[in-house]
């Protein structure tokens, strides 16, 4: 799969947020201003993931990869995007540390509560109620605190990327500072929330769109998106499906 063209197809797409949805927890994205980012890659080991996005090669150009938590699911390409492509790296100092390790020199290391500004796109780290933990020579160690991202477009836009988490209360705080209008929240249930969690987490964030993303993918994660529909449509949240390789804009 490329990237998307630079060339849009109207004004108001080169205006919009354009999302690709790679599977489980991985997404792609172009900003409004043309800056090409990634959230929490896995791709080789990703069975939702369409064979022909699995091609790092295909991905030059890409700018910045945010990464919530150490767990494979959501980090296992980090390192391989990191280093093929030069993209800048941001994640918890202590899974930073790791990439380090690995080999990876372009690191924007922060944590809860801090912000910086890269190519132009305003980050801030949050909180995630979740586990964060890796292999490292063949030993399972701790990756720091599972983290979510809100993220501030050029154009304004401002969404909240939760990565893996439970329904917390303090929400209704990132409601209050950030005022995001999309959500991507998991929806799977088990390991994370499920469909309804995910609706109150929606109605306590005050977004008018919820993404749904790590569901699907192995048979214990049973919430789907029609399950998120009849729990969000009460709260008048519009929830946008996509499928794994498909392309939409915010």
């Amino acid at each position: 799969m490329q990237l998307p063209s630079d060339a849009p197809s109207a004004k108001a797409a080169a205006d919009r947020l354009s999302v690709t949805w790679l599977g489980h927890a991985t997404f792609l994205m172009r900003s409004p201003k043309g800056v090409r980012l990634m959230f929490d890659p896995w791709l080789t080991g990703n069975p939702s993931c369409p064979a022909d996005a699995r091609r790092i090669d295909k991905m030059d150009g890409l700018e910045l990869v945010l990464v919530t938590h150490g767990h494979a699911d959501h980090c296992g390409d980090a390192t391989n995007v990191g280093r093929q492509t030069g993209a800048t790296v941001v994640a918890s100092p202590e899974l930073s540390g790791l990439f380090g390790r690995q080999g990876l020199k372009n690191l924007r290391p922060m944590h809860i509560g801090g912000r910086q500004i890269l190519s132009g796109i305003e980050i801030a780290m949050v909180q995630a109620v979740h586990s964060s933990s890796g292999m490292d020579g063949g030993n399972v160690i701790y990756l720091g605190a599972a983290t979510g991202f809100v993220v501030k477009f050029e154009n304004g836009l401002t969404i909240y990327f939760a990565g893996d988490t439970g329904l917390f209360g303090d929400m209704r705080m990132l409601r209050e500072r950030f005022a995001p209008s999309v959500a991507f929240l998991p929806i799977g249930d088990r390991f994370t929330m499920g469909p309804e969690d995910a609706a109150v987490a929606g109605e306590w964030l005050g977004v008018k769109k919820i993404v749904p993303m790590h569901y699907g993918t192995f048979p214990e994660l049973t919430g789907t998106p029609g399950g998120l529909r009849e729990f969000c449509r009460p709260r008048g949240i519009e929830v946008v499906e996509l499928r794994p390789g498909e392309r939409g804009t915010l």
